[in-house]
C-alpha cells in the first residue's frame, strides 16, 4: 500500500522518516506516550498502512483501514467519510481547530457506537446520521481545549459535564480562561480537576435557588439512600465515646459511611445538637453496639434519639488553583444571581487548594456533612455581602470532621474560616484584613476539639444566637493576633497562648472576653481590657489568666456578676485601671500581679469576690474596695506591695456595713506618698481583721470604733508604722489589740 509504515529498515526514505517523527511528536503532544505509540505499532505491524489527510481533509485512503491517520484540525477528522474507515482505526488531531492550538487528541473509530456526541470524547462525523462515532483515546487526564474550549468566549459547561460524566477520567485541566454559565451537581468521586490558575468567571450564569449556598459552579454531593436507623440511649453515653449503643448491629457493615444525628434536647434551641456528624464504621463491637471513627464531644443522657442514614459520599474529588471571579449583583438580590465556586455535601477526603476568588457572594468554598478534607492557599477579597447570613466567607463546615485550613487569606471578608457543628479542624497560619467582620469563627452548635494556630485577624466564638445554643468546648488558639477576642457564650475548657489583641477604631476592639469555665490564658497581650463572665459550668478545670498584660480604662468590668468559678490571675498586669469592678462572686486569687492606675486621681477597684486571695504583687495608683452582699474575706500576703495615690485616697476598704468581712494581712507592705491616703479604711459593719509583720509607711490608718463592736475584732501586732497617723483605732478590749508588739516611727 502506498506510504507503507510497515519497512523500518534504514533504507526507508526520508520522507518516510519524517512521517514516523511527526507522528511520535503527535503522540508526546496528546499526552498519551507509550500507550498509543504501541497501540500505533501494533496497526503498522498489522500491515495496513498509513493514510494521511491534507489540512483540507480531502484525502483518505480508499479502501477501508486501522492505519493510523493524521488531521490537522477536529473538523477535518470529522469530514472524513465514514464508508471508508475500518472499525479501530486511529486518528491523530494536531488541533481542534488549528494545528498547535491545544486542543490535539487522539481518536479511534467505532463503526457501532451510537452514543450521543458530546464534542470531544464523542464525536460523529459531520452529517451522519447513523452508527460510528470517535472516541477520543486518553489515559483519564483531559483538558477543556480537547472540546474547543479555547477562552471564556465559549461557555465550559459542557465540556465539564462532559468531562466529569467520563468514569474513565481522573483528572481534568484548565489552560485558558474559562466561562460558566450553569451550576453543576456532581456525584462523582476520585476526581482532580485543576483549573492551572486562570481566570474562571460566571458571566450570564443560571440563577440559584433562593438561600442556597450549595448553589456552586461545581457542587459534589453524595447519595443520601433511604437506609435510616433509629436508636434511643438506654444508659448515658460519655463524653469522648467512640462507642454508639444501636437496636442491632446487623443493620451496619464494617466500613459504611453513615450520617448521625441526635435530637435536640427538651428546652433547647431548634439546631442544639451535639452530635450531627458524617462517620464510618469501624467495628462491630457485639450486637447492639458498633464502634465509628469519631469520639463525641459532650456527655449525652439516657433515653436521647440519634438517627443514623446510611451514605454513598463522594470521595477525593479534588478542585484547585483556579482564580474566579464573582457575578455582580445585577438582580440587587446576591442570593439568587450570586455566584460561588465550590461546594461539598456528603464527601469524604475532598481537598481544595490554590483559589483565589472575588466578588463571591455565598462560602467560595462550603462543607457540609464532610469528614477528612484539606483547603490550603485560598484567598478571598472584597464579597459581595459581609452584612447577609452566610455570605462573604471563604469557607464554611458544617457538620464537618477532621478539617485542616492553612495559609489562606482574607480582605474585607465576612469570615475566613467559619465552624459549624464540627470537631477536630485545624487552622493554621491564616490571616484577615479590613477584618471587621470577624475572619475566625465558630458557630455555637456544640463544636468542639478545634485548634487554631499562627493566624491573624478578629475571632469570635460561638455568639450566632439562641437558636443555636452557643456553645463549644476545648477549643485552643495560640499565636494569633487581632483586633478583638470574643469567646463570651458558653465556651468549656478554652485555650488562649501568646495571643496579641491590638484594637482599632471599630468600638469594642482591643478587648479578650472569655468565659470563666475552664478558660486558659497564657502569655496575652490586650491594648483593651480582660473581661471574664460565665455562661456555663461544665469544666472541671479553673479558669487562669497567666503572664498576661490588659488595659482596662474607666470603669471596666474585669468579673462579670455572673462569675460564680474561681479565677486565677497569675503575674497578670492591669493597666490603666480607674474604677476598674471585679463583681464575681466566686473566688478571686491575684498571684504576683501588677495593678496600675490610670493616674494618681484614678478610682480603686471594687471587689465583690467572696475570697479574694492577694499573693504578692505591686498596686500602685489604685486600691481594693470591698463591695458584695455577702461576707467577704481578704487576705493579703507574700510582701504585696501597695503604694503612690488615688482618687478615693484608699488602698484597702469596704463598702456596706451589711455584712462580715474578714481582713487577714501578712506581710503586706504598703507605702502612701501623701498624709491624706488610708492605708485601710473600715468605718462600718461586722469585721474580723488580723494585721501581722506588715509595714504601712506614711499616710494614715483609719480603723474606726465603730466597725468593731460586737461580734468584731482587731489583732494588729508585729508591724511597722513610719510616718504613718492612726486617725481613727478603736480602744483596746477582750477583742481588740493593737498597741503591743507594733513598731511605731
Amino acid at each position: 500500500m502506498p506510504g507503507s509504515t510497515t519497512d523500518q529498515s534504514p533504507q526507508s526514505s526520508p520522507e518516510q522518516s519524517r512521517t514516523d517523527t511527526s507522528r511520535r511528536k503527535l503522540l508526546r503532544a496528546g499526552g498519551i506516550g507509550g500507550l498509543l505509540l504501541a497501540a500505533t505499532t501494533t496497526a503498522v505491524a498489522a500491515g495496513a498502512g498509513t493514510a494521511s489527510a491534507t489540512g483540507s481533509g480531502s484525502a483518505h485512503p480508499a479502501g477501508k483501514s486501522t492505519a493510523p491517520i493524521a488531521v490537522d484540525t477536529v473538523a477535518h477528522l470529522l469530514a472524513l467519510d465514514p464508508k471508508a474507515l475500518a472499525s479501530g482505526a486511529v486518528a491523530l488531531v494536531s488541533g481542534y481547530r488549528a494545528p498547535g492550538d491545544g486542543g490535539g487528541l487522539v481518536a479511534r473509530w467505532d463503526a457501532t457506537a451510537t452514543t450521543a456526541p458530546n464534542g470531544g470524547t464523542v464525536l460523529r462525523p459531520a452529517g451522519h446520521a447513523g452508527k460510528g462515532r470517535w472516541r477520543m483515546v486518553h489515559d483519564g487526564l483531559l483538558d477543556f481545549r480537547q472540546f474547543g474550549v479555547m477562552d471564556a468566549s465559549t461557555p465550559a459547561d459542557a465540556a465539564l459535564d462532559a468531562m466529569v460524566a467520563d468514569p474513565a477520567v481522573h483528572r481534568i485541566e484548565a489552560h485558558t480562561d474559562l466561562n460558566f454559565t450553569k451550576r453543576h451537581t456532581f456525584s462523582r468521586s476520585r476526581i482532580e480537576l485543576d483549573f492551572g490558575g486562570n481566570l474562571v468567571t460566571t458571566t450570564g450564569i443560571e440563577p440559584n435557588a433562593v438561600n442556597n449556598p450549595f448553589g456552586a459552579v461545581l457542587y459534589f454531593r453524595g447519595t443520601v439512600t433511604d437506609t435510616t436507623v433509629k436508636s434511643e440511649l438506654s444508659a448515658a453515653m460519655p463524653d469522648l465515646a467512640d462507642i454508639f449503643e444501636v437496636p442491632s448491629s446487623k443493620s451496619f457493615t464494617v466500613g459504611q459511611w453513615w450520617s448521625v444525628e441526635i435530637d435536640a434536647a427538651a428546652g433547647t434551641g431548634l439546631y442544639e445538637k451535639e452530635v450531627q456528624k458524617l462517620v464510618q464504621v469501624t467495628e462491630i463491637v457485639d450486637g447492639t453496639h458498633i464502634r465509628v471513627n469519631y469520639k463525641i464531644g459532650w456527655d449525652l443522657a439516657a433515653g436521647r434519639t440519634f438517627t443514623w442514614t446510611l451514605v454513598e459520599p463522594v470521595e477525593r474529588a479534588h478542585v484547585r488553583n483556579m482564580v474566579f471571579q464573582g457575578v455582580p449583583d445585577v438582580a440587587d438580590d446576591d442570593t439568587v444571581t450570586g455566584s460561588h465556586p465550590i461546594a461539598y455535601e456528603y464527601a469524604v477526603s475532598c481537598d481544595v487548594s490554590g483559589i483565589d476568588a472575588t466578588g463571591t457572594f455565598w462560602p467560595v468554598i462550603m462543607r457540609r456533612w464532610c469528614t477528612y478534607f484539606h483547603t490550603s492557599e485560598c484567598q478571598l477579597k472584597n464579597p459581595a455581602s459581609v452584612t447577609y447570613g452566610g455570605a462573604g466567607y471563604l469557607t464554611q463546615q458544617i457538620y464537618c470532621l477532621y478539617g485542616h485550613v492553612e495559609d489562606c487569606h482574607v480582605a474585607n471578608a465576612r469570615h475566613l474560616n467559619d465552624w459549624t457543628a464540627s470537631a477536630y479542624g485545624y487552622v493554621t497560619n491564616c490571616h484577615g484584613d479590613g477584618d471587621d467582620q470577624g475572619p475566625f469563627v465558630t458557630h455555637g452548635q456544640f463544636e468542639h476539639d478545634l485548634t487554631f494556630t499562627g493566624n491573624s485577624g478578629l475571632m469570635t466564638f460561638a455568639n450566632s444566637g439562641a437558636a443555636w445554643g452557643g456553645a463549644a468546648k476545648r477549643v485552643t488558639v495560640r499565636r494569633h493576633a487581632c483586633s478583638w477576642f470574643v469567646a463570651r457564650t458558653n465556651i468549656t475548657d478554652l485555650t488562649l497562648e501568646d495571643m496579641l489583641v491590638i484594637g482599632n477604631a471599630q468600638a469594642g476592639s482591643g478587648m479578650i472576653w472569655v468565659n470563666a469555665d475552664g478558660a486558659q490564658l497564657r502569655g496575652c497581650v490586650a491594648s483593651g481590657p480582660l473581661v471574664v463572665s460565665q455562661s456555663s459550668n461544665r469544666s472541671k478545670r479553673p479558669t487562669v489568666i497567666a503572664d498576661s498584660a490588659f488595659t482596662q480604662g474607666k470603669a471596666s468590668e474585669v468579673t462579670a456578676a455572673t462569675v460564680s468559678a474561681d479565677v486565677h490571675l497569675l503575674r497578670v498586669t492591669l493597666q490603666g485601671l480607674d474604677g476598674a469592678q471585679f463583681n464575681g462572686t466566686g473566688d478571686l486569687v491575684l498571684d504576683a500581679c501588677t495593678f496600675t492606675g490610670a493616674s494618681a486621681s484614678a478610682d480603686p477597684s471594687t471587689v465583690a469576690h467572696a475570697d479574694t486571695a492577694v499573693h504578692g504583687g505591686t498596686f500602685a495608683d489604685t486600691g481594693l474596695v470591698l463591695k458584695s452582699a455577702k461576707d467577704q474575706r481578704l487576705w493579703i500576703d507574700g510582701g504585696a506591695r501597695f503604694g503612690g495615690a488615688n482618687g478615693s485616697a484608699v488602698f484597702l476598704a469596704r463598702s456596706g456595713a451589711d455584712r462580715t468581712v474578714s481582713w487577714q494581712l501578712d506581710g503586706l507592705d504598703s507605702r502612701a506618698s501623701d498624709a491624706k491616703t488610708a492605708h485601710l479604711l473600715i468605718t462600718d459593719g461586722v469585721n474580723h481583721y488580723r494585721a501581722g509583720g506588715s509595714a504601712f509607711s506614711g499616710g494614715r490608718l483609719e480603723l474606726d470604733p465603730a466597725a468593731f463592736g460586737g461580734d468584731s475584732h482587731l489583732l494588729h501586732t508585729g508591724c511597722t508604722e513610719d510616718g504613718v497617723t492612726r486617725t481613727a483605732m478603736p480602744a483596746e478590749g477582750d477583742r481588740v489589740r493593737h498597741t503591743a508588739g507594733n513598731l511605731l516611727l
